[in-house]
């Protein structure tokens, strides 16, 4: 036979560390500016314009390729450092990189097309508010409170009586 309480089972929430939560944020926008310039290619024409060597009207070059390479190269390394950096410097890191990183983000509006605003328009905005996160996140790093030491006891109090 069964018992039947009305005890509630509550789920468990435990705190997440700051830099996992920005690592996991990286990671997510990582993954996006890969999976958004993949599907560019399902466009109509941009396998036919990159075989002619450009890509939104930039010459295919080893320069193009190197600035591709460090743009997906620094959220990867934000994974890492993320995890790795102190605090201080972790917190400085995501700021300014995360900030850093919107304009990198909105400029990829610069191949945008008429018929493909809204993709555009919804990739970079959910960019965006990755970002958004990582630097609420970074910003509002919880903090502790420096609790002066208390006095050490004095050698005189109690000395036994004989």
């Amino acid at each position: 036979m069964t018992i039947r309480t009305d005890t509630p089972h509550l789920l468990d929430n435990p705190t997440i560390p700051v830099q996992a939560k920005l690592a996991a944020a990286w990671t997510s926008l990582m993954f996006l500016v890969i999976y958004i310039d993949y599907f560019h290619l399902y466009q109509p024409g941009e396998i036919d314009e990159i075989r002619g060597g450009t890509i939104f009207a930039f010459s295919i070059s080893g320069t193009l390729m190197s600035i591709f390479f460090v743009v997906i190269t620094i959220p990867a390394l934000m994974v890492m450092l993320s995890m790795a950096l102190p605090v201080r410097a972790n917190r400085a890191t995501n700021l300014v990189v995360a900030a850093l990183y919107i304009p990198v983000m909105v400029f990829n509006a610069a191949g945008a097309t008429r018929d493909y605003a809204f993709y555009y328009a919804l990739t970079i905005g959910v960019e965006v508010l990755i970002l958004a996160f990582i630097l609420r996140s970074a910003w509002a790093w919880p903090r502790t409170s420096i609790v002066p030491a208390a006095p050490a006891p004095t050698a005189s109090r109690h000395q036994g009586s004989m």
